[in-house]
């Protein structure tokens, strides 16, 4: 009876192994105190580039906070009492620093126990809007940028279930938001009502594979949980406070006001819901609405979603990606596929986009047609947008210019590369916003403007760039030079190009923003955030390049302790920190996208804390895992894992810093799974630290990370990657962390028990720690300081010390 009662235990996932109830533990000192830093604030910079906001926030949240009511429905995760997001971060405080004189200003008038979120600017950015949460619900505050006062302007309570709850009209003076509607009923408490029948599914013959997506609806319960909380009513607000209605009761998820500010197009929810997918493949009407509140017309009905043909390309067909032309008054466009949304059918173009002017009566007319899948569209002036297409399988993207005006023109290709090719990236442009207040193409002279990491095989340098409208030649206008720094340019504030807002940092100098003006060569700087990690600023840091034995180029980012002794170099116990990444080609995984002049930041996801513990830390090592032409990167995924993490210990132990012998490896996610089966496939660690990782691939038998295929078309990839298939050749001693309230698709804390379950019961040196509350990212300080105590009290016992007892 008892080993059948043990077999029932294990077999539903319960506990039967926990052998210790532990209070919440704090790390060391050495640790403790980075985690205590003070962090500065956040930075929001207007169109104009004459103002910042800072937004502060604590680091942290609290476990208490963590355990407020929370229900889990389609894919959101929601308070019920207060209509937000449970997991939303909120700001404590907002200030406002002019760029020009560098004065900060405090806001009066803020609420207490301040609770903010959803901030932005009005069109005219002269006010800031924002939400703040109170055990009552969600409340509308606006703060006035002349005067600094912030006010609430209305005691009715917001719904933001279904996220933004508001959107800023086109005259600054009002705008649109979700209230909660009146005729809401009572939720049902799924854990006490009696069911009045079971949950049936049914297939109907077609295809529908998935991801493993969680907190989905799981019974008609569910699904009237859900309507009830997504319904809301639309009322207009001006900056008085008066509040008149503008559209009746509905699962309202989007609100998009036109250029011009006299339409607004509305997108809702309907049913059926689905228990397979989340609300964002729900059905969906969209209406264009007159400002007023007046239907003009139905531009689009989504059917439920759930059977996409197969492949990370597939789309759904009918019209998709509704918006507005940012450069005309109102003005819609949308996508079409034109391969029936399958990326297995070959025809010369993937995808159409249309427009259709106001007021929405002619026939759609066609701008484009896009060799491959649409990514995006940019809008300049009448005669120039650009458009984005890509493909995932090749990794392509291409930048494409064409005239709006004249479609008779084909359009021009000005670049296509690989977006995993660093070396070859032109930039992003850059924008200003136009008459209407959106954002275009920043066109001066007939040259558009972009700014570039500047990544090389010498090193990081970000550039800035001119693009000639007419010959389609670039000039090089300014590229930084710094060897001991980055200079990271963020934007073209002037007109004629010559001013940029940059962010300088260092290794232990922390960002600021400056304005270089080319024209003058003058670098100003504009705000004065110190360093809030000193015990981290003498720390050696460099970055280290090495070849795989493939003779593939690696990279990462090396830190030993302050007081390393370089002339005698004792042999340091080390960390490796890492997450694979999939490539098409050799070339690209060999390209370095690591810089030493990185800020060094201290965050319960890093493992550079243990720097002051005595080791060496190997951070964010190349991984790449390849597969040329036909070959797909999983097809030898495990060997080339192995390589990679051989490669790096070697690399590392021949600059003789360390011992080989004492070496961790470490990762979160698909760094976990990186991690367990490093350990089960390698004796070149000494032990392993794996957080909310997924290590059964069965369970994801629709595609995971990268791999398209499904579980019945590659089973000995699934296999032969799943570290609990390998469970009895684990012999080094694993730490499992796993948040058991994660959301995250794929890693269900179930795949961590299971895989604790087996590694115990084929008695592999383990250690499962579940966090109550925690999702895929860890947010309570209890729990971080207990994550951070756990992995030190493992590094310590089986790296540092290992052999000693």
């Amino acid at each position: 009876m008892r080993y059948l009662l043990l077999i029932l235990l294990l077999g539903f996932g319960c506990p039967a192994y926990v052998q210790e109830a532990l209070k919440y533990q704090k790390p060391p000192q050495e640790i403790l105190e980075l985690v205590d830093i003070k962090r500065a604030p956040s930075v929001r910079i207007d169109s104009d580039a004459t103002t910042l906001l800072l937004l502060y926030r604590d680091a942290y949240q609290s476990i208490e906070d963590l355990s407020a009511a929370e229900l889990r429905l389609a894919g959101l995760r929601i308070n019920p009492d207060t209509h937000i997001s449970s997991r939303i971060r909120y700001y404590n405080n907002l200030k406002i620093q002019d760029i020009q004189s560098g004065k900060i200003r405090s806001l009066t008038g803020l609420p207490a126990n301040p609770k903010l979120a959803y901030i932005s600017w009005s069109p005219d950015e002269r006010q800031v809007a924002f939400t703040h949460t109170d055990d009552g619900g969600v409340n509308l505050w606006v703060a006035n940028l002349d005067t600094l006062q912030a006010k609430a302007l209305t005691l009715v309570k917001l719904n933001a279930n279904l996220g933004q709850p508001y959107t800023w009209l086109k005259d600054s003076e009002s705008l649109l938001i979700k209230t909660l509607p009146k005729n809401r009923k009572e939720l049902i408490d799924t854990g006490q009502t009696v069911p009045s029948g079971p949950t049936v599914s049914t297939s109907d013959g077609a295809k529908a594979q998935n991801r493993t997506y969680q907190d989905l609806l799981n019974n008609p319960q569910d699904e009237f949980n859900f309507e009830q909380l997504a319904r809301s009513d639309i009322k207009r607000i001006n900056l008085a406070g008066q509040l008149k209605h503008w559209a009746g009761t509905a699962m309202y998820r989007d609100l998009e006001v036109s250029p011009d500010g006299e339409y607004v197009m509305v997108t809702r929810l309907q049913r059926p819901f689905s228990y397979l997918v989340p609300y964002n493949r729900f059905p969906s009407q969209t209406d264009i609405m007159k400002k007023s509140g007046k239907l003009v017309k139905t531009v689009n009905q989504v059917p439920l979603v759930e059977d996409l043909p197969k492949g990370f390309m597939a789309v759904r067909t009918g019209k998709r990606n509704l918006q507005w032309r940012s450069d005309q008054a109102a003005t819609l466009i949308w996508v079409k596929a034109l391969d029936g949304g399958d990326p297995e059918n070959q025809v010369d173009f993937r995808d159409e986009v249309f427009q259709q002017p106001a007021p929405f009566k002619k026939s759609a007319e066609s701008l484009i047609k896009t060799p491959l899948r649409f990514y995006q569209l940019t809008w300049g002036d009448e005669d120039h947008a650009v458009f984005f297409d890509y493909w995932w399988n090749s990794r392509q993207i291409n930048t494409s210019l064409f005239n709006p005006s004249d479609l008779t023109q084909d359009p021009i290709l000005i670049n296509s590369r690989s977006y995993q090719d660093v070396y070859a990236d032109p930039g992003r442009f850059m924008l200003i916003k136009n008459d209407f207040g959106q954002e275009v193409l920043r066109i001066h002279d007939n040259k558009v403007f972009l700014l570039g990491d500047g990544f090389s095989k010498d090193g990081q340098f970000p550039f800035y760039d001119t693009l000639d409208l007419n010959t389609f030649k670039s000039k090089r206008i300014y590229q930084s030079a710094f060897t001991d720094k980055l200079e990271t340019l963020v934007d073209v504030i002037s007109d004629d190009g010559n001013k940029l807002l940059v962010r300088m940092e260092a290794s232990s100098e922390f960002p600021n923003y400056f304005i270089r003006d080319l024209s003058q060569d003058k670098l100003s700087q504009i705000t004065h955030f110190e360093n809030p990690f000193q015990s981290l600023s003498r720390i050696h840091k460099e970055v280290i390049k090495y070849k795989r034995q493939d003779g593939i180029d690696l990279s990462a980012t090396l830190y030993l302790p302050a007081d390393y002794d370089f002339n005698q170099k004792p042999k340091l116990p080390m960390i490796l920190w890492a997450y694979p990444t999939e490539f098409k080609d050799q070339a690209n995984a060999s390209q370095n996208r690591q810089n030493p002049n990185e800020f060094t930041y201290a965050s319960y996801g890093s493992m550079i804390y243990w720097v002051t513990r005595g080791y060496a830390v190997l951070d964010d090592a190349a991984f790449p895992i390849v597969g040329e032409g036909d070959e797909e990167p999983n097809d030898t995924f495990i060997q080339q894992l192995v390589a990679n993490g051989d490669a790096a210990v070697k690399a590392v132990a021949d600059m003789g810093y360390i011992d080989p012998e004492r070496v961790a490896v470490a990762g979160h996610s698909y760094g976990a799974f990186m991690t367990a089966n490093l350990l089960s496939h390698s004796d070149t660690f000494a032990a392993g630290i794996a957080r909310s990782g997924a290590y059964n691939r069965t369970l994801t038998p629709f595609g995971f990370q990268a791999e398209e295929r499904n579980y019945w078309e590659a089973p000995e990839i699934y296999y032969n990657m799943s570290p609990f298939m390998h469970a009895d050749k684990m012999n080094e001693p694993l730490l499992l962390i796993h948040g058991a309230a994660d959301n995250n698709s794929g890693t269900y804390p179930m795949q961590s028990e299971r895989y604790f379950n087996a590694l115990k019961g084929l008695g592999a040196t383990a250690r499962l720690v579940m966090l109550p509350k925690e999702s895929h990212g860890y947010r309570a300080k209890e729990s971080i300081l207990h994550v951070l105590w756990e992995q030190d009290r493992w590094l310590e016992k089986y790296v540092k010390n290992k052999g000693s007892e």
